[in-house]
């Protein structure tokens, strides 16, 4: 009967948090900082890898079949299928499990099919390089490469035409 209850209280959390999982994309939501928001991304996020895990074998295995040799590419397809379907569907259960944890956002994956290990643009910031100054050296006379010389150019005379009137047209 605990058990019942305990199931009961979880689905009807996974009800009241529906509309804000309408608010944005539930990779977005899973990454905020906001509680509220976080909760419902990271139970979306999870059941959604959870469940859709197999996928990535299927996808692997087709892409490598088409992109390489049949042979080598079904099994390199398959191994890494599997690699992608263990790692989604781990991800999954921890986003599962560990919803109600504040400040923990989970493991993301991709949410691309093709590659589960690509970054995603959301989630991940850029960094910027630094810069680094070029070395100072004596500059080396060198001849310019155009000459500029001022002349001054004799006038253009263009034919202008007459225009016409539209109304020379028409009969009166």
């Amino acid at each position: 009967m605990k058990k019942v209850k305990a199931l009961l209280a979880l689905v009807i959390c996974a009800f009241l948090l529906v509309p804000v999982s309408f608010a944005k994309d539930v990779w977005e939501m899973a990454q905020s900082d906001l509680y509220k928001e976080k909760i419902g991304g990271m139970l979306g996020r999870g059941f959604l890898n959870a469940l859709t895990s197999p996928v990535d074998i299927v996808v692997q295995t087709v892409n490598k079949t088409k992109t390489e040799t049949p042979f080598i590419g079904t099994l390199t397809g398959l191994a890494s299928g599997l690699g992608c379907t263990t790692l989604r569907a781990g991800s999954g259960i921890v986003d599962v499990a560990f919803f109600w944890v504040p400040g923990f956002n989970g493991f993301p994956v991709a949410k691309s099919y093709d590659n589960c290990l690509e970054e995603q643009s959301a989630v991940v910031k850029p960094v910027q390089t630094p810069f680094v100054q070029p070395a100072v050296s004596e500059p080396v006379p060198q001849e310019p490469l155009v000459t500029v010389t001022e002349t001054q150019a004799a006038p253009v005379r263009k034919k202008v035409a007459k225009k016409h009137n539209p109304y020379d047209y028409v009969k009166k």
